[in-house]
């Protein structure tokens, strides 16, 4: 299990997902365009939100040294998903992987 830190606050993320939020965090904070994060704790209900900002340290630390094949199609959903008034709402990986980022 991995975890995002933010604001000085901890998240835990499964490290699969969390190499995927890391691309997409940084790719859209390196833009400086800030974004609402969102999704459905396991097993808590609910659900969190964050705005993500250049004005906050944030932190991505994994519990495996390895970094797993990205799935493009995954980076591209939830890219994409940072455009909705709502903002990116953490979704399931795609069934297709597609290897080679």
């Amino acid at each position: 299990m991995g975890v995002l830190s933010y604001g000085g606050t901890d998240y835990p993320f499964g490290d699969r997902l969390l190499s995927h939020l890391q691309v997409v965090i940084t790719t859209k904070l390196r833009r400086r365009e800030s974004f609402a994060l969102s999704w459905v704790p396991d097993g808590e209900g609910g659900r969190e939100a964050l705005w993500m900002d250049n004005g906050l340290p944030i932190r991505f630390r994994y519990d495996d040294s390895a970094v797993a094949p990205l799935n493009r199609d995954w980076l591209e959903a939830l890219m994409d998903g940072t455009h909705r008034p709502n903002g990116l709402l953490v979704s399931p990986e795609p069934a297709q992987l597609r290897v080679g980022i």
